[in-house]
């Protein structure tokens, strides 16, 4: 399981978001609004994605 990759994209703005919201944005990798980063997938990973769903759409 250890290869198996998620693909993310940052899809809103971090505009009024929360600051812990950002750094976990940060802390996947993710840029500028359309910036796109594959992680591997993990449970914390998820965990991260499940956090800010509201901003990043997930491409597998």
């Amino acid at each position: 399981m250890s290869n198996q990759t998620v693909k993310i994209q940052l899809i809103k703005s971090l505009i009024g978001t929360r600051e812990s919201h950002r750094a976990t944005i940060r802390g996947l990798g993710l840029r500028r609004v359309n910036s796109i980063s594959e992680l591997q997938d993990t449970p914390a990973v998820r965990g991260m994605i499940n956090k800010v769903s509201y901003l990043v759409k997930v491409m597998n």
